[in-house]
């Protein structure tokens, strides 16, 4: 430490610092400084405080949240006929064709003569097969071989027909129209048959013929095989000629079978 000295001038006693107390005492200056140019920090009782206030702050000031929207779940009323024809069916059951069709012909409850449905769960979309049933399906089909008058018809939308056949000659003009008929599963192919050399060939097709289609966005196919009214025997075949056209269990995951108003059944694959 060094030593203190000690003057006096007119009286006045002045007090000489040591060099160490000078620089004690500019570091403290310099510190005081530092801590003065930072920034406040808020007390947790001033935040608590301002916390309350914007609570209590008019909503007009407040950005409300987002409302949540909840969808509304509508659960589908039965009638009591539906309820009582579900009744005479088993949902854990796989039924075989016979049964099948005897179960939803016994659970049938509508007085018109109703027709017979299969609705099938494939492994895959783009399916497509035609079958010639054994035996009508009780549906008078429309068949049309394309011509002028059905360019015309198309080039208006107008699809009125359930089975369009053409000659190779017309095969470029109907092309224009593939995005209409397409879909539908209308649109002439080669690969069917409806392509044909000349209109004695639509003779063939006036038939049981139908045609299998997957569905555009979904592995499903849904088609119709006879009335209520038939015979078990002749709607057996029919069901046993569609399942086979398609594969069977090699590309069919589901089946279940049904009338126009019956619950439906699943079936044995």
């Amino acid at each position: 430490m060094g030593k203190t000295k000690t003057a006096i001038l007119t009286g006045e006693v002045t007090t000489k610092k040591t060099s160490a107390e000078e620089y004690a005492e500019k570091k403290a200056k310099k510190a005081a400084q530092m801590m003065k140019d930072q920034p406040k920090v808020a007390t947790v009782e001033e935040v608590v405080n301002k916390e309350e206030v914007i609570t209590e702050a008019p909503k007009e000031t407040q950005e409300e949240a987002p409302k949540r929207v909840e969808k509304e779940i509508v659960e589908k009323v039965r009638g009591k006929k539906y309820v009582e024809s579900k009744g005479k069916v088993s949902k854990a059951t796989n039924y075989k064709l016979e049964d099948a069709i005897k179960a939803v012909k016994e659970a049938t409850y509508s007085k018109f003569d109703g027709t017979m449905e299969l609705h099938l769960v494939v492994k895959k979309q783009g399916i497509t097969a035609q079958v010639t049933l054994p035996f009508s399906t009780g549906k008078v089909k429309k068949i049309e071989i394309a011509d002028e008058k059905t360019l015309a018809k198309l080039k208006e939308g107008k699809v009125d027909f359930d089975l369009l056949l053409a000659t190779a000659d017309m095969m470029p003009k109907l092309a224009m129209f593939a995005r209409l008929l397409g879909p539908k599963g209308l649109m002439p192919n080669p690969k069917n048959g409806t392509v044909i050399k000349s209109e004695k060939d639509a003779e063939k097709f006036k038939g049981n013929l139908i045609t299998l289609k997957t569905e555009r966005e979904a592995a499903l196919i849904h088609t119709s095989f006879g009335k209520v009214s038939q015979k078990d025997e002749e709607l057996v075949k029919n069901a046993e000629a569609i399942l086979t056209a398609l594969g069977g269990s090699k590309s069919i995951v589901r089946a279940f079978m049904k009338s126009t108003m019956s619950p439906s059944v699943k079936l044995a694959i």
